[in-house]
């Protein structure tokens, strides 16, 4: 059997350098922009990596003062999708930090 202290230590060690990796992913994602489009890409959303709204892009084209309704249906779309891609490049980064290791409500 091994030392007990020494295989804590080891652990720290680990559990350490994991978190690391994790503030390192978090602080990249907040960098990120990720961007998603509606309507043919008349309708544009940008998102960092931690689903922040950084700005919305609509094409006047798009815009009809008798049909507001598709306008906005078509922001949210967008919206939605680059939250939707935020979220799956989250996971992704943070499964990688973590060495695959779930951690629930940590991130």
């Amino acid at each position: 059997m091994g030392n007990p202290l020494a295989d804590m230590g080891g652990m720290m060690k680990q559990v350490k350098k994991m978190y690391e990796s994790v503030q390192k992913a978090q602080e990249e994602l907040a960098e990120e922009r990720i961007e998603a489009a509606s309507g043919g890409g008349m309708v544009r959303a940008a998102v960092t990596g931690k689903g922040e709204l950084l700005e919305v892009k609509i094409d006047p084209q798009v815009v009809d003062p008798d049909d507001v309704e598709m306008l906005e249906d078509l922001v949210t779309t967008a919206v939605r999708e680059a939250l939707t891609k935020a979220r799956e490049i989250e996971a992704e980064r943070m499964q990688t930090a973590t060495g695959g290791l779930s951690l629930p409500g940590m991130f």
